[in-house]
């Protein structure tokens, strides 16, 4: 499976960066190893074929730009690689005799040198599966960094109607979400149920907020209290078509059931595309429910919550972040700097220790307004990082449960010679108190986790909880 770069703000924020790329690889080989990243000139392609050059100007590149490459031992990315080839030969039932880890020593350039004499062997004895083998050799690579920030983007594609606003999925969100479900984010907790029903083949269906799923193409979500690998077939990603079979269970009822739900397009609520929503709850506490750090949405948040309080005398802010993704660290800062003045809300480190500390933006003027934030392990990156600031510097107070874990660091792309995408962190993110924060996440203040009878009865608990705060 390709690695995608998922999200219309995670997709904004990628800065396009390249690593060299020459026509003639064998002659730029030197570029690629001393992890040169440079400005692309000109339009980009359509992607060619990935090749053991792509993969070898990769592999330095990683070495030679992200955060701990130069401390990383550049023996797992390869051992990463040379199993997923050796994998996906035994798949094809086309497994080679020769297909053997070369010994590695730790030195770079002559372990690459190892490895890419064995792969050439290999691969030129199944010209045939060549490009797949070569694909699923750099996925590995990028993976056995282990960082949610890092991926490689292939296959860009869209559905047809992705860029009106419509969705592509089963219709339906469930208490874990799709980053958890893929297995990049921890946190899932049983049991697993639906938390709201946009449209699709869900609502089709007739699936209601707290319905039970019990399996997932009769496999059972949770095992001992472990997530399990049947959950990402809830979140299939165009072009994926197949069916899903869920087993139910309405606990309003007791009823149990079995339906079969196809992904497909449908339209979303206009609400659901908005980056800010706002409202006044009992007129005196302004909710607002930011769904990611886009540009300009910290702007957005303030003149929405000055717009509420004209004409209300506001004794509060509840500011919702579940299910927010992330997006600009500029934003996140603009938007602590609302409520707390002359502080640092994070750090971004280099490998050997060295941290450039990010500053509140005191331009921003401060609202005077006590602050509670909603969040839950949907809540990543640039999310994390107003969460952990806000959290530190005392500038509010968390209500929900505990963040994703994914803040490694502020992500950029290089462009490779075949015109696809490499993407990961520079620098490593800590939060205001030095802490990692990334694979971690921010605990809540104050731990609220909805229930199936919640979501049953439109229920929400985080919200009651934060609103109470307020109002004591």
């Amino acid at each position: 499976m390709r690695v995608r770069e998922v999200g219309v703000v995670g997709a904004a924020l990628l800065l396009v960066a390249a690593c060299s790329a020459p026509t003639a690889p064998r002659a730029q080989a030197g570029a690629a190893a001393d992890g040169a990243c440079v400005q692309p000139q000109g339009p980009i392609g359509a992607p060619t074929p990935t090749t053991i050059d792509v993969i070898e100007q990769a592999y330095f590149c990683i070495l030679g730009s992200y955060y701990s490459g130069a401390t990383l031992d550049a023996r797992t990315l390869l051992i990463a690689g040379f199993t997923a080839l050796t994998q996906e030969l035994d798949r094809a039932g086309r497994d080679v005799p020769g297909a053997t880890m070369p010994a590695l020593s730790g030195d770079r350039r002559g372990d690459w040198a190892a490895f890419e004499a064995t792969y050439r062997t290999v691969t030129a004895q199944v010209p045939d599966l060549r490009d797949r083998l070569a694909d699923v050799t750099l996925e590995a690579v990028v993976a056995a960094l282990g960082d949610d920030h890092a991926g490689w983007t292939h296959d860009v594609s869209r559905p047809p109607d992705s860029y009106s606003g419509d969705g592509y999925d089963l219709g339906l969100q469930a208490n874990v979400y799709a980053a958890q479900a893929h297995g990049t984010r921890a946190g899932a907790v049983a049991p697993l149920f639906v938390t709201s029903v946009p449209g699709g083949a869900a609502q089709a269906a007739g699936l209601r907020p707290g319905d039970v799923i019990e399996a997932i193409n009769g496999s059972a979500p949770f095992i001992d209290g472990n997530p399990t690998a049947a959950i990402a077939a809830l979140y299939p990603q165009y072009p994926q078509s197949a069916p899903v079979q869920l087993q139910l269970q309405r606990p309003t009822t007791g009823r149990r059931w079995s339906v079969t739900l196809r992904p497909g397009s449908y339209p979303r609520d206009l609400d659901a595309l908005r980056v800010v929503t706002s409202r006044t709850v009992d007129r005196t506490v302004a909710y607002v429910r930011m769904r990611g750090f886009a540009s300009d949405s910290a702007n957005r948040v303030l003149d929405a919550i000055r717009r509420l309080r004209t004409g209300h005398a506001l004794t509060g802010v509840v500011l919702d972040l579940r299910g927010n993704g992330g997006g600009s660290p500029q934003e996140a800062i603009r938007l602590v700097s609302a409520f707390v003045h002359g502080k640092v809300t994070a750090y971004q480190c280099t490998a050997d220790g060295r941290c450039e500390a990010m500053h509140t933006d005191d331009t921003v003027a401060l609202l005077g307004l006590p602050l509670t934030v909603l969040v839950d392990r949907g809540c990543a990156s640039a999310c994390e990082h107003f969460s952990s600031a806000v959290k530190d510097l005392h500038a509010g107070t968390l209500v929900g449960t505990r963040t994703a874990g994914v803040v490694s660091g502020p992500k950029a792309g290089y462009l490779l010679a075949n015109n696809t995408m490499l993407s990961f962190p520079s620098r490593h993110h800590l939060g205001p108190d030095h802490e990692v924060i990334d694979r971690i996440g921010v605990a809540p203040d104050h731990r609220v986790a909805p229930t199936p009878k919640d979501a049953a009865a439109g229920l929400d608990p985080v919200l009651a909880e934060a609103l109470s705060l307020l109002t004591a």
